[in-house]
């Protein structure tokens, strides 16, 4: 997360792009108490981020903790490793919440939707609450909502919907190739326009055949 992308670390990077959202009222990060964070905390905080620090397994409790230092009525989880998230996407699928008076609304699973690394989760409190309630095995503890998607009998769900197929698309950052990518989508795309799309990053993949591992064509 504290790599740099033109010279920034890239969790800032991505914060930067979620803050364009125009449905998020307060942005958090949710890291642990564990020593090993400290130059992460120290970093947020420089950039005036907020900051809750939670146990470290156990990362449903830290939205928890976070929950009840600033409460509010809906809560969207995003992954640190995300920088090229779009705030459209976010927009839309809290929309999707919010229209369809579901308890937890989402714009991928884990192989169809949008791309891997524009995963939006969004859901109300009282759902994510209830979900920490009830939770009792490691992955739920873990992987925070694994209690509420993986339960469509017990909550109501919304799935938003791609324009066509994309679940097949690696944007997301888990290893050094991907990094590799990311950087090279930020030195072609951001200095000309720091709030460039999916669109942009979708024609700048089709016009490197290289890059074709991070997608090429959507799905039909």
């Amino acid at each position: 997360m504290l790599k740099p992308i033109l010279g920034e670390p890239m969790i800032l990077r991505q914060i930067e792009r979620t803050r364009r959202s125009r449905r998020l009222d307060r942005l958090v990060v949710a890291t642990s108490v564990d020593p090993s964070d400290d130059p992460l905390a120290e970093v947020l905080e420089g950039a005036g981020v907020e900051v809750f620090r939670g146990p470290l397994d156990d990362v449903l409790a830290r939205f928890i903790g976070a929950l009840d230092a600033w409460p509010a009525k809906a809560v969207v989880r995003l992954t640190a490793d995300c920088p090229l998230i779009d705030p459209q996407v976010l927009d839309a699928t809290v929309d999707l919440l919010a229209t369809t008076g579901a308890d937890y609304a989402h714009c991928r699973t884990q192989s169809e939707g949008f791309p891997k690394g524009q995963d939006v989760e969004a859901m109300t409190v009282e759902t994510l609450r209830r979900a920490a309630a009830l939770a009792q095995t490691r992955e739920e503890r873990e992987h925070v909502t694994w209690g509420v998607w993986s339960r469509p009998d017990r909550y109501r769900i919304a799935r938003l919907m791609p324009p066509q197929e994309w679940g097949h698309v690696r944007w997301t950052v888990d290893r050094p190739d991907d990094l590799e990518f990311v950087t090279q989508v930020y030195e072609a795309l951001y200095p000309r326009n720091p709030a460039f799309t999916s669109d942009d990053v979708r024609a700048f993949v089709s016009s490197r055949p290289d890059l074709a591992g991070w997608g090429g064509e959507p799905r039909v």
